[in-house]
């Protein structure tokens, strides 16, 4: 072996067999979180790079490579491996630490580099930052695949194109979209050849679930054609390795072990290295040829027993003697015998270059000093769980730079000690790490590392650093609805240097390693109590929300409720918190002092805490909730109706199944979006997860049965068979069998492992819509559109009984896990429970005002679950029968629900196109007993109207919130209300297909306008509040009368439902917006058309005229607004921008487009800058200003009004 400098690639400005790589540049000073430095404009640099990891990296520059006949043997096995044409796609190389493996996979990427024909390199690191896990692995991998194979790239580009977050989401899919797909697309009739990929020492990877996944993947590269893609990897021979390539088949993998090599071979191969490099040492310090002589040779190499790290710790520590070269070469020899073992040989050597940095000159208390310094220093550097530089150990551990640089100037031989001090020290083999943390090994009690008081010291270290660095707005933005996205990311960077972000990633696992036992107003409490906002931003700044929240949680669990009472309940507190905001902090890091400050409940700790942080241009008029809801947190990222929803049997992951054709992995606990599986055509209508964990299987409207592997996302079968879409699928308990329901009236059982078919269940006389099975497997149970529930024989396929009650198509079924019960859900709005060894009707649970979806008992079958179209999730006893609670949230129909293993949370999908997770526990108070549809303020702006689903109209203070009057009366949901221009009256229409006129200062009821054959969309008062106009889903515009109640017109021209309608300000004309998308100008007192505005290409949603009565604007489902001449029928103006449907427009009083403050994608805003973040359950389902007053509706049946004076 040999030391070769091996050049930095800074800007890859190097080609390889003519590649030119001019485009593509590596930031050299890559630290937490940094990314590959790519031109701007290409797509590429999206992805996070891991500039340390790749095996010619600038900080692995003076690595050595094999020198020649050394290695030979496994050289040879390598190059045979990747040069076969076999079915080995991978190949092991094994052995204990310091055996030289990463030398041989340097010495194997080289080689590979200089042909052209090295795919990608990954050198993991434990400790090493992006290079100690693998959240950067695939883009890191990817980047250089488009360098290395210059064809691949377009693939790549269009890939990270057509998925801007790529990046986030899992291994997985960043594995197919990033490396396998594009090495797929490899066109043409050109013959590839094949390419390496080095993964060296996987065992240092953090994650042992990262190390079983990166296996699976890799082993994928068999799917290729093109393109031979071979992997060689190197690690210890650790518990998950071997696991892993024992779940391969070993017609795809080649081992190679190097501790079990002939040791005669072995020691050559060290002799070689210590004579070319001793003689370097020689020659350098004139010592003389023959220095330092065979005899010497020879005994180092017994003493190196077979480790390379101990030869290559011993010659750099005699060559960083210089001068002193000679004297240290006898160091080295010293006691020297071979009985002892390779452990005790490298222990030696450890312990004399320790002990060389202290002099024998200096003085007892300069000793001490030195010795103190670098416990802290070395005992800091082999904890870390990412690398510091010398600069940000300087600033962590509050020493001069100098001193550190002095203290450590002797210790070359051990760690890679930058001249640059604002790049990574790192230790030259982790087995020093393991030397310095075992009091057995490390004998000299100056030099052993405490491991828990060291990690105890560096909690304390990390919270004094955020304690003095972080602050509100940390990077000076003064905007608070800037958005990371919009930030550049080389500002965090100077606002969070690398110490301060490591200290806000780790400090919480340091504290855990110390051992510490957690207080009420101990070191934790008190610093949380004052920067836990501070340190939520920064998370959020660095991309690491989701860390944080898993910090949370297992701070929390620590923590002994009966022994710190006031922290348990702080801290319990922050996690809600930090939940309920998660998306928030991701996106928009500081509505933390905004929006998540302000519909905090009342009662929340962190709340009343930090409450002096919410702007006082922000006014709450009406008070939020007092305590936390039952909504735990909502999952984002479906494009399409989240039609099924499963939790995985350790509770730790939920599935779920969407229309937009996807199933998606979750993070339970974190809520953070895991695996997107991809490969149906259709939509995907019921997914569930195999009692085992290992599997997930889905139904689709593309008529198959996939499964998948819950693990790697990897695709396993498809089954096909059903003629019809499928619409439910189930695992048998034992996990061996699958059942599913299909629209050609069949259940069909399979077999999960191999796939085959093995029963056709017949006996509905219509679509079946859900299946399940007992829990001894003997049984399934189905739902039927014919109305009835099927249940069979799961073994010969016999139908058992027919349930017969429900009348309607019986939507969802499901046992109990006791297996006594069966519950069903049907479109008659209905939950009933069976008896399932007799099928007697047991109960009917009646509450739902839509069809059940969804049913499902819990773990324990006390409690049942349900969820409906009309949009809510409702829990009953299953022993009493009684209703327990109804969960609020979903602003459209829930499609599926479940409970978690525990019982304790139910999640629910809906058409939304959100998960929900409820805390199955909590109860929950409203304000309208369901969906708010409608809002208005009065003149005066002193009144609010609502109406609700809940049939009701409210009419509320807008100054202190207080419900005012209810008005009763409509039989359905109230879907819009106004006010009379003078105040005195208002105005509903309803579902109930009527208008009612209502006393807004009595309350009295004073007029039913019949006349509409549908739901009545909106309505509206003349501007002398004498006429009022109603638009419905029956096509029609109608006038009244709203003295007499009279009907006066009835406009007839548009084809679809009216969605939208007003009066112009003089009064003479009528304006109507339609599914049609069309807007229509109606003669307010003839009642003919007068003109037809086309060119929204979707329903218009909202109309209005300008003050002058010459002007119309025009919302609409197409995500624009336009303006249009009310005189001449023109179109004058597109107004673009918004990424959700318009469904509000108007003029300001002086003419100008819009309201100062507005709704849009999720915030309130004012102009074009975004104010406040609307939480998931605080999204507007519609909303009404006047001037700065803004009041919001909720599908949870709230209402909000808030304030915004000047100065946010």
């Amino acid at each position: 072996m040999s030391v070769h400098d091996v050049p930095s690639v800074p800007r890859w400005h190097q080609s390889s067999r003519g590649h030119d790589y001019n485009n593509i540049q590596i930031n050299e000073k890559a630290h937490l979180g940094d990314t590959y430095n790519i031109s701007q404009e290409n797509p590429l640099s999206l992805l996070p790079f891991a500039a340390n990891a790749s095996f010619n990296s600038s900080t692995r520059q003076h690595e050595s490579t094999c020198l020649p006949n050394t290695r030979v043997a496994v050289l040879q096995k390598t190059s045979q491996w990747a040069d076969s044409e076999d079915q080995q796609c991978l190949f092991w190389l094994s052995g204990m630490a310091g055996t030289g493996k990463s030398t041989i996979a340097h010495t194997v990427a080289r080689n590979y580099f200089e042909q052209g024909r090295l795919a990608a390199s990954f050198f993991f690191s434990r400790g090493g930052g992006d290079a100690g896990n693998a959240s950067k692995f695939v883009t890191t991998i990817a980047i250089q695949l488009a360098v290395h194979i210059p064809p691949v790239e377009r693939h790549i580009r269009d890939a990270v194109t057509a998925c801007k977050i790529i990046a986030s989401q899992s291994l997985a899919d960043q594995w197919r979209q990033l490396v396998l797909k594009p090495l797929l697309k490899l066109e043409g009739n050109d013959t590839y050849r094949s390419y390496i990929m080095i993964i060296d020492a996987l065992d240092e990877c953090e994650d042992e679930k990262d190390i079983r996944i990166i296996l699976r993947l890799l082993a994928e590269a068999r799917s290729l054609k093109k393109v031979r893609l071979r992997a060689l990897i190197t690690s210890r021979p650790e518990v998950p390795i071997r696991n892993g390539f024992c779940k391969i088949s070993d017609a795809e993998h080649h081992d190679f072990i190097l501790h079990d090599m002939e040791a005669a071979i072995v020691d050559h191969d060290i002799f070689i290295f210590l004579e070319h490099q001793m003689g370097l040492i020689g020659q350098e310090w004139c010592l003389g040829a023959s220095w330092p002589g065979e005899q010497a040779l020879r005994r180092l190499v017994i003493n190196a027993s077979g480790l390379f790290i101990w030869a290559a710790t011993a010659y750099r520590f005699i060559n960083e003697g210089r001068h002193r070269a000679a004297k240290r070469l006898s160091m080295m020899l010293k006691g020297s015998t071979s009985t002892r073992t390779p452990e005790h040989h490298l222990n030696d050597v450890y312990l004399k270059v320790l002990k060389s940095t202290i002099h024998e000159e200096d003085l007892e208390e300069d000793k001490e000093d030195t010795y103190s310094m670098l416990k802290q220093v070395l005992g800091t550097i082999v904890l870390l769980y990412s690398p510091l530089s010398t600069k940000s150990l300087s600033e962590l551990l509050s020493f001069p730079i100098g001193a550190i640089e002095g203290g450590l100037a002797d210790l070359h031989a051990i760690l890679n000690i930058p001249k640059d001090t604002s790049r990574a020290l790192r230790l030259h083999h982790p087995s020093f790490r393991d030397f310095l943390l075992n009091k057995d090994r490390c004998s000299d009690p100056n030099f052993w590392i405490d491991k828990k008081q060291a990690h105890q010291a560096l909690a304390d270290r990390c919270v004094r650093l955020m304690s003095t660095s972080l602050k509100q707005d940390i990077c000076g933005l003064n905007t608070p609805g800037v958005l990371v996205s919009d930030v550049e990311s080389s500002r965090v960077e100077r606002s969070l240097p690398p110490e301060a972000q490591y200290a806000c990633l780790y400090w919480i696992q340091h504290f855990h390693k110390s051992g510490a036992q957690y207080r009420d107003d101990d070191q934790v409490h008190q610093f949380l109590q004052v920067h836990l906002l501070h340190w939520l931003e920064a998370l959020g700044w660095m991309g690491k929300t989701s860390e944080g929240i898993h910090a949370i949680l297992s701070l929390e669990a620590q923590i002994q409720a009966d022994k710190s009472p006031s922290l348990h309940a702080f801290i319990h507190d922050v996690k809600r918190f930090a939940l309920y905001n998660r998306l928030m902090i991701e996106q928009a890091p500081l509505q933390i002092y905004c929006s998540a400050l302000v519909f905090a409940p009342e009662k929340s700790i962190i709340r009343r805490r930090f409450e002096k942080y919410i702007p006082p241009s922000i006014q709450i008029k009406l008070k939020v909730q007092g305590d936390w809801s039952a909504a735990l947190q909502t999952l984002e990222g479906h494009l399409g109706s989240v039609n099924s929803v499963a939790f995985s049997p350790d509770g730790k992951l939920v599935v779920s199944g969407s229309y937009d054709g996807t199933v998606r992995l979750w993070d339970a606990v974190t809520g953070a979006a895991l695996q997107t599986l991809e490969g149906h055509s259709a939509w995907v209508n019921s997914v569930a997860v195999s009692l085992d964990g290992k599997l997930v299987v889905s139904g689709s409207g593309d008529r198959t049965v996939r499964l998948w592997d819950a693990v790697t996302g990897a695709a396993l079968q498809t089954l096909g068979g059903h003629s019809k879409f499928v619409r439910s699928v189930a695992f048998s308990p034992d996990s061996k069998l699958v059942v599913s329901g299909s629209g050609d009236r069949t259940v069909q059982l399979w077999d999960a492992v191999t796939g085959t078919a093995l029963q056709t269940l017949v006996g509905h006389s219509d679509a079946v819509l859900s299946v399940d099975f007992s829990p001894d497997s003997k049984l399934v149970v189905s739902g039927s559109a014919d109305k009835t529930v099927q249940l069979w024989d799961a073994v010969t396929g016999t139908a058992l009984q027919t349930l017969v009650g429900h009348l309607n198509a019986v939507q969802s079924v499901a046992f109990s896990l006791d297996g006594k019960l069966v519950v069903s859900g049907s479109g008659d709005r209905t939950v009933q429970l069976w008896d399932a060894v007799t099928g007697a009707a047991l109960q009917t649970l009646v509450g739902h005002l839509d069809a059940v979806e969804s049913v499902a008992f819990s773990p324990d079958s006390k409690l049942v679950v349900s969820g409906s179209s009309d949009r809510t999730v409702r829990l009953w006893d299953a022993v009493t029968r009684a209703a327990l609670q109804t969960l609020w949230g979903h602003s459209r129909w829930v499609k599926s629900v479940a409970f978690s293993p525990d019982g304790k949370i139910v999640v629910s999908g809906s058409g939304d196109r959100t998960v929900q997770l409820w805390d199955a526990a909590l109860q929950t108070l409203e304000d309208h007993s369901s969906l708010v549809n409608s809002m208005a303020f009065s003149p005066d702006g002193k009144l609010i109207v609502s109406g609700s689903d809940d049939k009701m109209v409210r009419l509320w203070n807008a100054v202190t919130g207080a419900a005012l009057q209810t008005f009763a009366g409509h039989s359905r949901w109230v879907k819009s209300v106004a006010f009379s221009p003078d105040g005195k009256l208002v105005v509903s229409g309803s579902g109930d297909r009527t208008v009612r006129l209502w006393d807004a200062v009595m309350g009295a009821a004073l007029q039913t306008f019949v006349g509409h054959s549908d739901e009545v969309q909106s309505v509206n008062f003349s501007p002398d509040s004498k006429l009022i106009v109603s638009g419905s889903d029956d096509k029609m515009v109608r006038l009244w009368n709203a003295v007499t109640g009279a009907a006066l017109q009835t406009l007839a021209g548009h084809s679809k439902w009216v969605k939208s309608v007003a009066f112009s300000p003089d009064g003479k004309l009528v304006v109507s917006g339609s599914g049609d998308r069309t807007v229509q100008l109606w003669d307010a007192v003839t009642g003919a058309a007068l003109q037809t505005f086309v060119g929204h290409s979707d329903t218009v949603q909202s109309v209005a005229f300008l003050s002058n009565s010459k002007l119309v604007v025009s919302g609409s489902s197409d995500r624009t607004a336009r303006l249009w001449d009310a005189v001449k029928g023109a179109a004058l103006q597109t107004l673009e921008g918004h990424l959700g449907l318009v469904t509000s427009v108007a003029f300001s009083p002086d003419g100008n487009i819009a309201h100062p403050l507005f709704v849009s994608n999720n915030w309130v805003a004012e102009g074009g800058s975004n104010l406040l973040w609307l939480p998931p359950t605080y999204r507007a389902t519609c909303w009404a200003v006047w001037n700065k007053i803004i009041v919001l509706g909720h599908s949870s049946k709230r209402i909000s009004i808030l304030e915004f004076k000047e100065g946010l």
